[in-house]
């Protein structure tokens, strides 16, 4: 039986937001590694960035680098522009970035408050329409993948902010994919479980994370390279058929796991 390819994006052109790090980080460097040109947007840090972009590089695409705050409307216009400029076009789209704050919101800084909203809602949101009309103009097609996360239906505490933007993440998505649905645009939503990133040194100890992670169903966290195979099967040509839905990665976080376990573990 012969072997099954595994996804062939040469001659499609990415961007990946908030691609320095984590999640977003990884989906650049395995699109690249599909064959896939790609653009990467970072806010800050450009080192990590850029040695993604070197790993793209050496699998033989382009790599572009492009700083912009993805909450800046004019700034991510600007910056899909010059991606098409030195890129030729936009053919899929990932929504990475993200921020967040976490304190009880009745006493939240607003501006943090905001920041988290702006950032994760609003950032994904002018990306989301900046490529949209760029694969419009192109008029074949396109994916997009609009990286949510469980806080868009869990109101975990103390995160308020986060889970509105998230929660308004998915319906922005499944919008989206009803009203570019004549124009063959795909649009999908991933939900990764929790995920090691560096992200998550925001708000946890190692040894918390080392500790909560063992009592996951799958015994660990997720990796962001599992999350990236995810985001690759979304915008594999051949997922043609999966459209505004949602991919959960989560390690059978989903499951009645917690039966499964002795009374003492509780």
């Amino acid at each position: 039986m012969p072997l099954v390819p595994g996804p062939d994006l040469t001659g499609k052109v990415a961007l990946v937001t908030g691609a320095s790090s984590g999640i977003g980080r990884a989906i650049a460097i395995t699109l690249g590694q599909a064959g896939a040109d790609v653009a990467l947007n970072y806010a800050r840090q450009s080192g990590p960035a850029e040695s993604a972009a070197a790993e793209i590089r050496k699998a033989g695409r382009k790599a572009m680098l492009l700083q912009a705050d993805v909450s800046d409307q004019a700034a991510v216009e600007t910056m899909v522009s010059e991606m098409v400029k030195e890129l030729g076009g936009v053919d899929i789209f990932i929504s990475s970035a993200a921020y967040s704050d976490r304190e009880p919101f009745h006493s939240a800084n607003m501006a943090g408050f905001r920041k988290t909203i702006e950032v994760s809602l609003f950032g994904a949101y002018y990306c989301l329409r900046a490529c949209t009309n760029q694969m419009l103009k192109q008029a074949r097609g396109g994916a997009i993948v609009i990286t949510s996360s469980p806080h868009g239906k869990i109101a975990f505490p103390n995160a308020m902010a986060y889970n509105i933007a998230k929660a308004g993440l998915d319906q922005m998505a499944r919008s989206a994919a009803t009203e570019l649905l004549e124009h063959k645009i795909r649009v999908n939503v991933l939900y990764p479980g929790w995920t090691d990133t560096p992200g998550e040194r925001k708000f946890f100890t190692e040894e918390t994370i080392k500790i909560a992670g063992a009592k996951l169903p799958a015994g660990r966290l997720a990796t962001s390279e599992e999350v990236a195979h995810a985001a690759l099967f979304l915008v594999d040509p051949r997922s043609e058929y999966v459209n505004g839905t949602t991919l959960e990665i989560e390690g059978g976080l989903a499951l009645p796991w917690w039966s499964k376990r002795d009374e003492g573990d509780f």
